[in-house]
């Protein structure tokens, strides 16, 4: 038949009609074998989209890596605050015994009392420079020494925050006016010198 073709037709419209033969034969063997499997595709048999999207089941954490128990990080505050003040305490507190060759809190420790309230003061004397020169970003800088070099000084006389939190506590609501006064007036009679005056 295709010799009776190529005898009645020219060579153009046989090699069409060959084309078109071979593209819905091809067309045919495709939906064919896409109604016996409909995981397949004309993209070379991959799985079908809605088979893709199903997640697959992944092993428990566990069954892939170790568990190794940890102790959970000591509380901290959200963000910058106070809260700080007390943990840097624990710090130096904690470097009293240390090597000073290590420990910069250790150093100033082992020098004794004398150094410690010296180096506080220079701090402050630093902080109050940068206070008169206009300069907030040096006020925070060397009020932080300032704190720090205060928590040295109150580690070294013994001293706990809290017990500078609760004296902070008890002024709470009191004028610092009324405060003051009732300071000037108690100096004199601890120092037994009778008169209500500063000396």
């Amino acid at each position: 038949m295709a010799k009776a073709l190529k005898k009645a037709a020219p060579t153009g419209e046989v090699t069409k009609k060959a084309e078109i033969k071979k593209t819905a034969d091809n067309k045919a063997a495709t939906k064919k074998a896409l109604t016996k499997n409909p995981s397949t595709k004309k993209d070379g048999g991959k799985k079908s989209a809605r088979k893709k999207a199903t997640p697959k089941k992944l092993k428990a954490p566990s069954a892939i890596i170790p568990q190794i128990s940890v102790a959970p990080p000591p509380p901290r505050a959200i963000g910058a605050s106070a809260a700080v003040l007390d943990r840097l305490w624990n710090v130096i507190e904690s470097r009293k015994g240390a090597d000073p060759e290590v420990s910069h809190s250790a150093r100033l420790l082992s020098r004794g009392t004398p150094k410690v309230a010296q180096k506080f003061g220079e701090e402050a004397v630093e902080c109050v420079i940068e206070a008169t020169r206009g300069n907030p970003e040096g006020v925070v800088a060397e009020s932080a020494d300032v704190l720090y070099h205060l928590l040295v000084m109150w580690v070294d006389a013994g001293i706990q925050p809290g017990d500078v939190w609760a004296e902070l506590q008890r002024r709470e609501g009191v004028s610092g006016i009324a405060e003051k006064a009732s300071r000037a007036r108690s100096l004199p009679q601890e120092l037994n010198l009778g008169t209500s005056k500063i000396p």
